[in-house]
């Protein structure tokens, strides 16, 4: 398991196990995220499997698959919405976490400087730099969406 620290309580990490619940639970998160489309993985990872695992260990579980064509302004204000409203330190997963970690940079947009943005994804393993286009309009569009 491959835990990166994004932002405040905000963490993302490469698909996660069923086995890999418990030391989530013990390293403080509340809250598990998946954004990874149930299409992608055999059935011992899909999002049911994990709530399970989740849900047994006394963590809040909750799914938003996030694609190319999925990641809208909603989904992402979605994604952060479940972010604050964990009140604590929250896991979001995909297949590597850069998509987790797109959908936190573009709600940043407009908050942050872009330059801010992509290092502080950078710090976290991430190279968002092909985004920077995506984030420099959006934050010259704050209504967008």
């Amino acid at each position: 398991m491959d835990i990166r620290h994004v932002s405040g309580t905000y963490h993302v990490s490469p698909q996660i196990s069923e086995e890999d619940v418990a030391a989530i639970a013990a390293a403080g998160f509340g809250t598990v995220i998946c954004n990874r489309p149930d299409g992608e993985v055999p059935p011992s990872h899909q999002a049911a499997a994990i709530a399970r695992a989740a849900e047994a260990a006394g963590l809040r579980f909750e799914v938003l698959p996030l694609t190319h064509q999925t990641m809208t302004p909603e989904n992402v204000g979605r994604q952060m919405a479940m972010v604050e409203d964990a009140g604590g330190k929250v896991l979001a997963y995909c297949a590597s976490g850069t998509r987790c970690t797109v959908a936190w940079a573009l709600a940043q947009a407009g908050s942050l400087p872009v330059d801010e943005i992509l290092a502080t994804a950078a710090r976290a393993g991430y190279d968002l730099s092909g985004l920077r286009p995506t984030l420099e309009a959006a934050a010259a569009n704050p209504d967008r969406g």
